[in-house]
């Protein structure tokens, strides 16, 4: 059961608003359907997906993350120990229907969603009203990314959502070995100076939850929690460019440092680019990291 309080002032006082489950699953599901993108990060494609007479099931959503990653999204009222293995028999569905998918993407999102589909990592997101110590530790022993993301109503209008896990799939990799693929990567690029400035500023995207991903594109490297907040381009000749999703209004904009580029055409997401050049930048860097972490 999640511990957060929520109060409502007033000028005669402060009154706690009690937390809800929805009364029927559905409830959730159409509230989360409808504003999709903005809870989760996710572009809704379809609804009570069927799964064909064979696999005989149906799909609670399906989506496209910001990464073009597919997603599911299963809803449970409240506690159900089969949330995890309903949504992973789904995954393994997933993976052997990818044509399907992507007509799907074609259709709602056009050919170039489509054609940017990224396989390499499907997402599972299980959203209930509460998950068990035994439902965390599972996800952890999956080979698959899978967000436990836990619900709660507040009064008429206020809807929670609190990450309780996230795991992402494939091989697991120390911090270590994360840090030399960046390394090596920086280095197929510029010298020494390029190496140790990418792998600071992946140790520090890395570093500010247990939650955080990375996801490799051919054009940048994302760094999210159940949404994304980060992407970092390949380096260029004397800078690594950042975008953060952090509203460029209420930043301090130093020429040479960050940059408002809401209306400007560029690889990630995020309206405040921010150029790194030496060490120093990335510490200069790290409250405005934290703040697009905490908004994600």
């Amino acid at each position: 059961m999640s511990s957060l309080k929520l109060f409502h002032t007033t000028n005669e006082g402060m009154s706690e608003v009690a937390p809800r489950l929805a009364e029927v699953e559905a409830d959730v599901q159409g509230l989360i359907e409808a504003h999709m993108e903005t809870l989760l990060g996710v572009r809704f494609l379809a609804s009570e997906y069927g799964t064909g007479p064979v696999h005989g099931g149906r799909i609670d959503s399906l989506g496209l993350d910001e990464n073009g990653s597919p997603v599911i999204v299963e809803y449970k009222r409240g506690v159900d120990a089969g949330v995890i293995n309903q949504g992973l028999f789904y995954l393994a569905w997933l993976m052997d229907h990818r044509a399907e998918f992507e007509r799907l993407v074609h259709d709602c999102l056009g050919v170039t969603a489509a054609g940017q589909v990224l396989w390499s990592g499907p997402r599972l997101i299980c959203i209930a009203g509460d998950f068990t110590r035994y439902d965390v530790h599972a996800v952890r022993e999956y080979r698959r990314s899978i967000d436990l993301v836990r619900y709660r109503l507040f009064g008429s209008a206020l809807l929670g959502l609190e990450s309780v896990a996230s795991v992402s799939g494939g091989m697991r990799v120390t911090r270590r070995m994360r840090r030399q693929a960046v390394a090596r990567a920086a280095a197929d690029v510029q010298g020494a100076s390029m190496m140790e400035l990418a792998s600071a500023v992946d140790e520090a995207l890395l570093g500010l939850g247990d939650g955080v991903n990375r996801v490799e594109r051919k054009q940048y490297w994302a760094y999210q929690r159940l949404r994304k907040f980060a992407c970092v381009c390949p380096p260029q000749r004397s800078k690594l460019l950042v975008y953060l999703k952090v509203d460029p209004r209420d930043t301090d904009l130093v020429p040479g440092f960050t940059r408002d580029v809401s209306g400007l055409g560029h690889h990630g997401t995020g309206d405040l680019e921010v150029q790194l050049r030496t060490p120093r930048d990335v510490e200069r860097a790290q409250d405005l990291f934290r703040a697009s972490y905490a908004a994600a």
